[in-house]
């Protein structure tokens, strides 16, 4: 399947996006898992490293189940597509983190910083601005600079 979260509006396809995420999400907490497995807790025998593994991709796909299922619901209840509702799907992560890890500070913390980082994905998705944007124009180096292009160093950058 070659979907993308954002193929279709947001409030749309609920369904389609929860799987999306959950596979990449999944995926990703399998990678963290077998790193943890093979250089940190060394576990012994078959139930402690499918433990290990429940540990990091349950309370992982939740969150991304969270977010895409309370930025889908509040798209849909508020009928606006706005940065209101990734920030609120941020904070939904940011609480299945702090379950996660036991401490209401760190969920606090989680959400507030997940909404945070929810608000600015979605204001770079709507004024199309990425971290890695691809359509930027690469810019070219010379190979060498002539001494006549350079500037001086000397009277601050002025040649006498």
């Amino acid at each position: 399947m070659n979907y993308n979260y954002y193929d279709t509006p947001e409030g749309e396809d609920c369904f389609l996006k929860l799987w999306y995420t959950s596979r990449v999400s999944g995926l990703t907490a399998l990678g963290v898992s077998v790193v943890d497995v093979m250089f940190f807790s060394h576990p012994k025998g078959y139930l402690e490293t499918l433990s290990r593994f429940g540990y990091f991709t349950f309370p992982l796909v939740g969150m991304a189940a969270a977010f895409t299922a309370t930025t889908c619901a509040a798209t849909n209840l508020r009928r606006k597509d706005d940065k209101l509702n990734y920030a609120l799907g941020g904070v939904a992560a940011g609480c299945i983190y702090g379950t996660w890890q036991k401490t209401i500070k760190s969920g606090f913390v989680t959400s507030v910083l997940f909404g945070a980082f929810a608000m600015l994905k979605k204001a770079s998705k709507e004024d199309r601005v990425g971290v890695h944007a691809r359509d930027q124009v690469q810019r070219e180096v010379p190979a060498r600079l002539d001494a006549e292009e350079a500037p001086s160093r000397e009277l601050g950058g002025l040649r006498g």
